[in-house]
């Protein structure tokens, strides 16, 4: 039999998380510190021990690292209603890139890593980044790395140039995706490799200008000029990146559905507000039906969205890898939340496309959302391969 109940405690819990980002987080959104390139590091601190004092502070870590080891299905409950604010996520530590690289980390690295690189970014301390993505390499298709790494039996050193490596700028936390060239000592291949971020060698070249700004820092242009690493920065086996970036984007993709079905729902929220304020023609827009009708396919999407999302968390609840529904998933909700967003400018009409309520901010955000982690061209290409094989 399906069961789509909410246990009483987690729906309870779910309540919660959602006054506390109203009550606490939603202020912050006219904050000066929320700048063009998202929350600066002081908002971010200070959303955190907001958080901290709730105790609703990296709820999904392990509970070894003092998480409370949610299972997936349980982050998508509480993470929808963290998203209720672009902040609410920041606020709680469940953000990107944090919650991916958290998730990777606890999974790969060892003892003296976690302590040294993990246990800081679960407790707020510290922010970390992933970086991969190149402008002529690495993206949708890792295979075309380009930045290199060679190993002279004791150190590594790294040459290459990143860029949109979100949250870079001020992360301490460092997760570098390099190709190891071939040398006697270790087997070759795309490696990752964790340090410290005020490392020489690691050159922030710029910020640069996005249409979202939900992310701490912003997004980067990232050089790697001769970065010595030792030995011990070797974040799991050498050679075997792609498949650990793998295990990260799988649960990663769907957690982006998550809060962004937040944010989703709290546009819809306000243009039903204003639907009902709002009078054209001797009535109420909402009455009016081609604005109701926008209502409804909204509420229809935002139904069909989370029951995805609670399909392939249920999945990997089960053990299973589920890469196929999370692929579903991530390419469904992206552009259906989208499409959600843009009704919601359209039935609050002028005031839609200005920033007199958030979801101006919601819609640009949610237009990003479409290509993180993987635009829908390449979920649905991995979709159409599973099929035919």
């Amino acid at each position: 039999m399906i069961d789509f109940a909410i246990p009483a405690d987690l729906a309870a819990e779910r309540d919660r998380v959602r006054q506390f980002v109203i009550d606490k987080i939603v202020p912050f959104e006219r904050d000066p510190r929320l700048t063009a390139h998202g929350p600066n590091d002081e908002l971010r601190q200070e959303l955190v021990e907001l958080a901290r004092a709730e105790n609703l502070l990296t709820v999904q870590a392990p509970k070894e690292l003092g998480g409370r080891g949610l299972t997936h299905v349980e982050q998508a409950v509480l993470y929808e209603a963290s998203g209720w604010s672009t902040l609410g996520p920041v606020a709680m530590n469940c953000a990107a890139p944090d919650e991916g690289n958290m998730f990777l980390l606890s999974k790969i690295a060892n003892a003296e890593q976690t302590k040294q690189y993990l246990q800081p970014v679960i407790d707020g301390h510290q922010r970390s980044v992933f970086a991969m993505t190149e402008p002529g390499g690495a993206g949708s298709d890792p295979n075309q790395l380009a930045t290199e790494a060679t190993f002279d039996g004791e150190n590594f050193t790294v040459n290459g140039r990143k860029w949109l490596i979100t949250g870079a700028d001020g992360a301490k936390t460092w997760i570098i995706m390099a190709r190891l060239a071939a040398n006697p000592h270790l087997p070759e291949g795309p490696t990752l490799f964790i340090t410290d971020g005020d490392q020489p060698g690691i050159v922030i070249e710029r910020i640069m200008n996005t249409m979202d700004r939900n992310y701490v820092g912003g997004h980067a242009v990232v050089n790697f000029d001769n970065l010595v690493l030792p030995k011990e920065s070797v974040l799991g086996e050498t050679g075997q990146a792609l498949r650990y970036a793998q295990l990260r984007l799988a649960p990663a993709r769907l957690t982006h559905c998550m809060r962004w079905l937040g944010a989703a729902e709290r546009a819809q929220s306000i243009a039903i507000d204003y639907a009902k304020t709002r009078t054209a023609f001797g009535k109420p827009i909402g009455e009016h039906q081609g604005v109701s009708f926008m209502l409804a396919d909204n509420e229809i999407a935002l139904h069909q969205c989370r029951l995805t999302i609670w399909h392939a968390c249920w999945l990997m609840d089960q053990g299973e890898k589920a890469r196929h529904e999370s692929s579903i998933a991530k390419s469904y909700v992206s552009e259906e939340l989208f499409k959600v967003t843009d009704r919601c400018v359209q039935v609050l009409g002028g005031i839609g496309i200005s920033d007199e309520t958030v979801v101006e901010m919601i819609f640009r955000d949610m237009r990003a959302f479409r290509l993180y982690d993987g635009p829908t061209e390449v979920h649905k290409y991995a979709i159409g391969r599973q099929l035919l094989r």
